[in-house]
Order: structure tokens, then sequence, then C-alpha cells
């Protein structure tokens, strides 16, 4: 049987958190986080699409790039320029997602000056949401979401943006620390400092955007650090109100993928409701050195062919009819 040709391709790689220290664990003290060898697990990957006959047009690097930890070192800015230098090494277009770890490092305003910044001029939501939306191909467009629009990382405490984040999780998070969920199980675990939210304005953006893709009978992808089903992550990676951005994708027929991180042991779920595949790619910050976290995405008129290297499986996304 003849092998189709994809109309376009992209390469998709989460949470490679690197930091040039030794491994150390999650907090939970459960699973091993292997720090410097991010950089060979990208590595691998880079020149696997390089190599690929079929190059991706783009890649999407879900967040967390660098790890939390270089900041307390003062390896904030050497260790993403560790990171780029290998994104540099090949000809490749990157579309950076921002994740908790990018706001351990950096503040907003930084990271809005940086080289993470890969927005274009047009497609943005506002001047200061990371959300913009780009086209690889006529009938196809991606959505970067900022799943930290409303969030305590990255503003100043005196903020009003903070005061309104704070507001919002105190009222579910009686904690101290509140990087600890305030409940052991279940969605209730998502209001913590760790996650954020999306502000009316990304809701209402987003929703103007699905609604000319609907017309224009468009596909739709949106991308994100943090998974917004329940059943395709560990509810503790929510965002605080991924039941609104959920509502939204299964109002609009033209979504028909939501790819995120954050939950490094990977997940997927097809919403019945919506037929939105959510996926969730494994993270390799625990990944081990002698494997692989990476996937390659064939886009056809009428599915997505995930071609998963190490952790990551493969899979066949069928579009609705």
């Amino acid at each position: 049987m003849e092998e189709r040709t994809p109309l376009f391709s992209f390469g998709v790689i989460a949470d490679i958190q690197y930091a040039d220290i030794d491994n150390g664990t999650n907090f939970s003290k459960t699973r091993t986080r292997f720090y410097r060898s991010g950089l060979l697990l990208l590595r691998n990957a880079l020149r696997s699409w390089s190599r690929s006959r079929s190059r991706p047009s783009f890649i999407l690097q879900l967040g967390d790039i660098i790890d939390g930890f270089n900041r307390g070192l003062g390896s904030s800015d050497r260790a993403l320029d560790a990171v780029l230098a290998e994104f540099s090494s090949e000809p490749l277009q990157v579309h950076h997602v921002w994740g908790n770890h990018e706001f351990y490092n950096f503040s907003r305003s930084q990271l809005m000056e940086s080289r993470l910044n890969s927005s274009p001029r047009a497609g943005r939501c506002g001047a200061d949401i990371y959300a913009y939306s780009f086209s690889p191909a006529p009938g196809f467009t991606f959505v970067l979401l900022d799943g930290y629009d409303v969030s305590l990382l990255g503003v100043d405490q005196t903020s009003e943006q903070y005061s309104r984040a704070l507001k919002w999780i105190r009222k579910h998070n009686h904690n101290q620390d509140l990087n600890q969920p305030p409940a052991p199980c279940g969605v209730q675990q998502r209001f913590a400092m760790f996650n954020g939210g999306f502000s009316e304005q990304q809701l209402l953006w987003l929703d103007a955007l699905l609604s000319r893709a609907d017309e224009q009978r468009e596909r739709v992808t949106v991308v994100c650090h943090l998974p917004v089903h329940p059943a395709a992550a560990d509810p503790v990676c929510l965002p605080w109100n991924y039941e609104e951005l959920l509502s939204t994708l299964r109002a609009h027929s033209s979504a028909v993928c939501f790819i995120a991180g954050h939950e490094h042991d990977g997940g997927y779920h097809w919403d019945p409701e919506s037929a939105v595949h959510h996926l969730t790619l494994e993270g390799v910050i625990e990944t081990p050195p002698d494997s692989d976290a990476f996937a390659t995405v064939s886009v056809y008129e009428d599915r997505m062919v995930l071609k998963g290297n190490g952790r990551v499986a493969d899979r066949e996304l069928l579009f609705p009819r």
C-alpha cells in the first residue's frame, strides 16, 4: 500500500527541565529526575527531526524548558543559553510554551522580552498575555495558550494581578504553603501555586478565534503547558478554571486536539462531548538517559498520526467527519 504524504508535520517535546545538577526525585520521592541528561535527550530529538525524510515544519516545546533549581543557583540564564543553543543547532522553527518553571526562573516581563517569546506580530491575544495563533497550512490553525495568565508566579507581589490570583486560590486552598494541594485526590487538588488559570480576556479571545475557525471549517489544535481534561492527566495538574476552557472547546466544531505537558507520566483521552483528542506528552525530566521522550506528528486531511519515541506511544488521532 502506497504511503500517503502528509500535508505537514511537527515535532513535540515537553518538560526538559534542564539544570547542571545531579539527579534528584519528584516531590513525592517516587520518581528520579534526570536534570543533566535533558540536553542529551533534546539533542536526540533534534537530530531525529532534522534527519527525517519529512522534516517537521515546526517544533512545539511545551514548557518547563529549564528547572526551577537554576534560580537558587544563580544559573537561570546559563541553563537557558545551554538549552537554546541545542535548539539553534538545527534549522527548525520552535514555538515555546511557558510553564511554571519558566516563571520560577524569570518574571513575566522578562519572559516577554526573552528568546522564549516566539509569538508573531499578528495573531496575539494581548500585550500582557502570552497566547497567539498561527497557521502552518491552509485549513489548519494552532493556538498557544497562556496557562499562567492568572497566577502567583512571575508577577510582583504588590501588583493587582497577584492580588486577584491570591484571592482566587485562597478560596480553595487554606494551606500556609500554597504549593501544597488542598486535597489528597480529585480535581480540588488543582488549586496549588504551581498551576494557574485563564483570564476572561483570554477565554473570550479563544472563543472568538474558534468561532471564526468554525465558519471557515478549519481544524484547530490548542496547545498549553497545563492539560485541561481530568482524564488526560493527574487532576493535580489541571488549571484552576479548566472547566471553562473545556466548555469553550466543546462549543466549537473546529477544535480537534489539545496538546499539553506538565504531567510527566503523560496521558491521553478522547472527549466524546467534543470529539477533541487530549494528549499529554511524557516529560523529558523523568526519562532515563538511555531512553527518549519526543514525538513527530504527521497531519493529513482526516487525521494526525503521532510517532512516539522512547516513553511516548504511537497514536492515530482521527478528525470528526
